[in-house]
């Protein structure tokens, strides 16, 4: 059928948001959360952060929402993510096969802006990915940065097979080694305001806090901590009142 011959990014439009995602099993999802949950909780809390992540990303109007995980998780994600949302398999394995994957699949130059979004900031506030989008419109690149050195997002209107490489990912300075790549590209940049994703006890602590004040940004993963927090003890969560 000719349909099968249309590539994803002309069915998808001209903004497709593509989340970085895993299957949520025990073990391995978020692992850094160990040291403060059980791996069953942290299993939990993932799914909860996905789902608070999808509804996110659908509510954007106008912009196509994808998935991007290993081969072994497509079906599980599918399952997971219902019929709106496209899942595509990973080329290689690691952060870096992955991101790079995203825009040789959904980019085109000149045509399709694609960001690449974290599975675990579903809290972020709707203007900042719709923000991003159009800063696309007149950069090469667009990048969210995060406190801890890291970055929620990246996005780009073309595939830049450069531009995402093993060395600095995952780091504390996984930001400055993408703008130094970016910058041998002479790719032009901008940047969303500086955020945080759940990596470890502290981004929790926080997330919980701002979650019992607004608990429709993330409905899901918020009510999810306040069940949590209803049978564990403020030191043993280490989210209790400021």
């Amino acid at each position: 059928m000719e349909s099968n011959k249309t590539p994803l990014h002309s069915r998808n439009g001209n903004r497709t948001l593509v989340i970085m995602a895993k299957a949520p099993r025990p073990g391995a999802v978020k692992t850094r959360l160990t040291q403060s949950l059980s791996v069953e909780a942290v299993t939990e809390l993932y799914r909860c952060l996905l789902d608070d992540t999808l509804t996110l990303a659908h509510s954007l109007g106008g912009v196509k929402v994808a998935i991007m995980c290993p081969a072994s998780d497509v079906e599980e994600m599918e399952q997971l993510a219902g019929g709106e949302t496209i899942v595509v398999a990973q080329e290689g394995a690691g952060l870096a096969a992955a991101l790079t994957s995203v825009f040789a699949q959904f980019a085109e130059p000149g045509g399709n802006r694609v960001i690449a979004f974290n599975s675990d900031s579903p809290h972020l506030p709707a203007s900042v990915l719709t923000g991003a989008f159009e800063m696309l419109i007149a950069r090469d690149v667009v990048v969210g940065p995060t406190h801890d050195g890291g970055y929620y997002l990246v996005g780009a209107k073309a595939a830049h097979a450069a531009l995402f490489a093993d060395d600095g990912m995952g780091t504390g300075s996984a930001f400055d080694a993408l703008l130094a790549r970016a910058r041998r590209l002479r790719l032009a940049a901008s940047f969303t305001e500086r955020f945080y994703d759940i990596d470890v006890g502290g981004d929790l602590t926080q997330l919980a806090v701002e979650l019992r004040v607004a608990p429709t940004r993330a409905p899901r993963t918020a009510a999810w901590l306040k069940e949590w927090q209803a049978v564990k003890s403020p030191s043993e969560t280490g989210a209790g009142e400021p």
